[in-house]
């Protein structure tokens, strides 16, 4: 019996991340694959990325519009209700019976919570991992007592969720599924993906995500400045960057870039997406990662890259020994360039063991899935731990 398992994505990272799951319930001929996109993925200001998803050959079957034009706490909330009456009336007229997502956005608290009253059974990957710096830390948990089966990324995670109170028969360490599409895209050569950046052939290059630290005092806008200056004292180099999430704060960030590209156009690049198949190659190819994205922490030690982790986003993430954090502020930022560009720390991070897998989350996942019963998940009972 052909059974419909539905899909859901708001962002361009998130998307990249799924891309490789979706392809394979869409050619699995047991799934009738629902996709549904939402999010930044229907705004022109972030790139209107539903259009790479149409052109990776998936056919979208919803898209809920939910985000708000503004960047405050007020407008993130009310994008938020406007997500949960829009799912309910996609999942009113799709009748999934099943519903995969991924991570801890604001939006997928909403997709959760619409699922659960529609008695729709859950999967959801990236569970027990922290955040501290952002508001996606208690999302990511609540998301998990949403969920019904678990798709973890690390031993580590595992023990998190099933501490959470979640059956350890139903939580599964996987891997990280981004390092699929670092094991089967054919990621672009040098001398390919440099025109695309609008670089020449003998520049080097910084590549850059900085979001918003959501729980944090600090001011993101005076952070960016800070790192500008930072990145700009490293003679020689470009400053590739991809724009921030929607997050609260983030459009004020994405002004900033757009204020400093404006001010160096030769040395500073912005980019609102580029793509899995780009963004990839731009990690590859880098002198380093640097920001507070988790694909510095999560695929870029697959890639024998170096991370400048910047500031308390993603502090309490299991990382590789070629992620190094520093505060945000002048003199550790620049110390911080110093050590991820230096001979030494590149030389080890191209034999870096990654802490997140080496790949085949995607089949691990499928396997899990076809022997499941889903209709037989919705009763959950809450797993007690021995006691200490």
């Amino acid at each position: 019996m052909v059974r419909r398992i539905c899909v859901v994505t708001a962002t361009r990272a998130e998307y990249g991340l799924l891309r490789p799951l979706i392809a394979a319930l869409q050619a699995d001929d047991a799934v009738s694959l629902q996709l549904v996109v939402t999010g930044a993925h229907l705004s022109p200001e972030f790139g209107l990325t539903w259009k790479q998803i149409e052109a990776d050959g998936f056919a979208i079957d919803a898209k809920v519009e939910m985000l708000l034009a503004g960047d405050t706490a007020t407008a993130t909330a009310k994008s938020m209700g406007l997500a949960l009456s829009g799912f309910a009336d996609v999942f009113a007229r799709l009748q999934p019976q099943f519903l995969v997502m991924l991570g801890d956005r604001y939006e997928m608290l909403a997709v959760a919570a619409a699922a659960t009253l529609f008695r729709i059974p859950i999967a959801h990957l990236h569970g027990g991992e922290t955040t501290e710096g952002a508001y996606d830390e208690a999302f990511r948990h609540a998301i998990t007592k949403c969920a019904h089966l678990h798709f973890t990324a690390t031993d580590d995670y595992r023990r998190r969720v099933v501490q959470l109170g979640e059956d350890p028969a139903r939580v599964f360490n996987v891997g990280a599924i981004g390092i699929d599409s670092i094991k089967t895209l054919p990621l672009l050569s040098r001398e390919q993906l440099l025109p695309q950046l609008g670089l020449t052939e003998d520049e080097r290059y910084w590549l850059v995500t900085y979001h918003p630290v959501t729980l944090a005092d600090g001011d993101a806008v005076t952070e960016v400045d800070a790192l500008v200056d930072a990145l700009l004292a490293q003679a020689g180099t470009r400053i590739i960057v991809t724009g921030a999430n929607a997050d609260t704060g983030g459009r004020a960030v994405n002004a900033r870039w757009q204020h400093w590209q404006a001010q160096h156009p030769d040395r500073l690049a912005l980019f609102a997406s580029l793509g899995s198949l780009r963004y990839l190659s731009a990690v590859k190819h880098a002198i380093a990662v640097v920001g507070n994205s988790s694909s510095g922490i999560i695929e870029a030690p697959s890639l024998g890259v170096t991370t400048l982790d910047i500031g308390a986003r993603q502090q309490g993430r299991v990382r590789a020994g070629s992620v190094h954090h520093v505060a945000p502020t002048a003199q550790a930022l620049a110390e911080g360039l110093a050590h991820v560009a230096s001979a030494s720390a590149r030389q080890a991070a191209a034999s870096q063991n990654n802490p997140y897998g080496d790949g085949g989350t995607t089949d691990r996942i499928m396997a899990v899935l076809r022997e499941t019963d889903f209709a037989s998940l919705l009763v959950k009972r809450f797993h007690d731990l021995p006691p200490a």
